[in-house]
């Protein structure tokens, strides 16, 4: 059902309407709660400044207000997505749903002839994958995916210092990151923290989901060593939880490719001190660190870390490609994001996280704000990351043999 504000008006006409005037392109945001907001206070400034007009939202729950981005008198609001397309025919939507709905979603889009820019991560598995990027190639639509941190001046001063030799020879890749989750967070939605739901594959764990990012970094990094992205030969993963759910709040992965170095993820959920997300390169010259929540920046020589501010947004690339789709290409096009999907295809098929327990695990506060910690999980994360080896090769007590996948050239991208 529509609940959209008077004066909307018919979706083909408007959009005809625009395009006859050389008026801006139509933008609507599906999932707008939540993350939602997020992008909403982000086309925010672009809708004031005329680079787009914002025509939609949508949400199965009732609208959140949010000051930063307040909603245009003429905006619709819905709780269906396809009505949404139907009647207003936007010309790029932006899809924050969760992320076992996002292929549904991104090929109903795609069939109404909008480009996309998709939230990470993209899809679940290497079977969709495929059948996201043979609809963008049956389309010839535009899919930029919301890896926000791919368009940061950080990574990129780091990436040049890598390929440009400051380094030396790549040996290792890795990151390390301790957060902290109560259990309100995982009350938050029915999917949270679930392997699947509804026979769809949700993989609402550490990895998948809220240290994405530092995966992604990683494979960015490989990517630029290698100049290609990384086309994984075997995933080796280690999954820890401290909870009854289906997925890990503590993890290391090892992702060995086919040509290039290692790259080691160890992270968690129930960290002892917060760690925001590093990500560590070791060559033969020296080593490179960046904390990329921050931007924040050590490289070979230097003596303290430093900000390089500035980064690119993906809604304004992806506006910037569809003007001059030969000159500006994507920063996260789905091809970019291939390696990932093949990690989220390992964490799969793996069997359920060890779980963690007694006297291990430290317990703070009750009621929705518990937070459960693991007692020495960031020592042992950090020398994983730090190493290149997994917690069950440092004789890390609470540690278990790695689940390894090995890929075909197929399955490696």
């Amino acid at each position: 059902m529509s609940d959209e504000r008077p004066g909307a008006s018919p979706a083909d006409a408007a959009r005809s309407g625009d395009a006859a005037a050389g008026g801006p392109p139509r933008v609507a945001l599906i999932g707008a709660n939540g993350h939602g907001r997020w992008h909403r206070r982000a086309i925010a400034p672009l809708h004031a400044a005329g680079r787009v007009r914002l025509v939609a939202l949508v949400d199965v729950r009732p609208l959140e207000d949010e000051p930063g981005a307040p909603l245009p008198a003429d905006a619709a609001v819905f709780t269906d997505h396809a009505r949404m397309l139907a009647e207003t025919r936007p010309d790029v939507v932006v899809v924050c749903t969760p992320p076992h709905t996002h292929l549904p979603i991104a090929l109903d889009v795609l069939a109404t002839g909008a480009d996309l820019l998709l939230e990470k991560p993209p899809v679940l598995s290497t079977a969709e994958h495929r059948t996201l990027a043979a609809a963008l190639t049956r389309t010839g639509r535009a899919c930029q995916v919301g890896f926000q941190a791919l368009g940061s001046a950080a990574l990129a001063a780091l990436t040049a210092a890598v390929t440009g030799g400051r380094l030396g020879r790549i040996t290792g890749i890795a990151t390390v990151a301790a957060w902290q989750r109560s259990d309100g967070y995982y009350a938050r939605a029915p999917w949270a923290g679930r392997h699947t739901l509804n026979g769809r594959p949700v993989l609402d764990g550490a990895l998948a989901n809220p240290l994405a990012h530092a995966v992604m970094q990683c494979l960015a990094v490989a990517e630029a060593v290698a100049g290609t992205p990384v086309r994984p030969a075997a995933i080796e993963l280690e999954r820890y939880r401290v909870r009854p759910i289906e997925v890990d709040d503590t993890a290391a992965l090892r992702v060995v490719p086919r040509a290039g170095p290692p790259i080691v993820a160890a992270v968690t959920l129930a960290g002892e001190e917060f760690i925001p997300g590093e990500v560590i390169v070791t060559g033969t010259g020296g080593r490179a660190v960046l904390e990329y929540p921050t931007d924040r920046l050590l490289l070979p020589g230097d003596d303290m870390p430093r900000t390089v501010p500035g980064r690119r947004g993906l809604l304004e690339n992806l506006l910037d490609h569809r003007a001059d789709p030969a000159g500006t290409p994507l920063i996260v096009p789905l091809a970019r994001t291939a390696p990932f999907t093949a990690v989220l295809e390992a964490i799969g098929a793996a069997p359920e996280p060890t779980l963690l327990g007694g006297d291990l695990v430290i317990v703070v506060g009750q009621g929705p704000d518990r937070v459960l910690t693991v007692q020495g999980v960031n020592g042992a994360l950090r020398r994983a990351a730090e190493s290149g080896a997994l917690p069950s090769e440092l004789a890390v007590p609470w540690a278990v043999p790695p689940v390894r996948t090995d890929l075909t050239d197929e399955e490696g991208g």
